[in-house]
């Protein structure tokens, strides 16, 4: 477990990691598991969800496509009673926020790729940041290319 970043909302969340996918050293550290400074690994993405569900209103576990308008204004029922004011805002926040779809795809699976920042061998903590953009485009074709050899 380690404090995560997740760099373009600007959110930093203690989670889990659940697995080593890549280091750029040898493979001998992802087979191990060892945890070193800008190994690629996988987190819980749990977290994230709900912090952004609670931000935005919007819940990133499900496809946001294909639910139909009907289903959203059932659920919305369903959960607590908001207030006017409250409402408007989370609407206000859904008009401006984008999310990467590259990012949105791994919440979907539930976990994320990140990147270890931190030296766990010395301080003893794993800290890291969520990947996206270019640097995750980049360590995604790494891992097709792992999976294919």
């Amino acid at each position: 477990a380690g404090n995560f970043a997740w760099g373009s909302e600007n959110c930093t969340k203690k989670v889990r990691v659940l697995d080593v996918v890549y280091n750029s050293t040898s493979m001998e550290m992802v087979r191990t598991k060892t945890l070193t400074k800008n190994t690629i690994v996988q987190i819980d993405a749990q977290p994230y969800k709900q912090w952004y569900l609670k931000k935005y209103g919007v819940d990133l576990s499900k496809k946001a496509k294909r639910a139909g308008g009907k289903k959203e204004e059932v659920a919305e029922e369903v959960e607590e009673k908001k207030s006017r004011h409250v409402i408007f805002k989370l609407k206000a926040r859904e008009a401006k926020q984008k999310l990467d779809p590259a990012v949105e795809e791994q919440f979907q699976s539930g976990r994320l790729l990140a990147s270890i920042a931190s030296r766990p061998g010395q301080s003893g903590r794993c800290d890291g940041y969520v990947l996206e953009g270019e640097e995750l485009t980049f360590y995604k074709k790494k891992l097709e290319k792992k999976k294919k050899a």
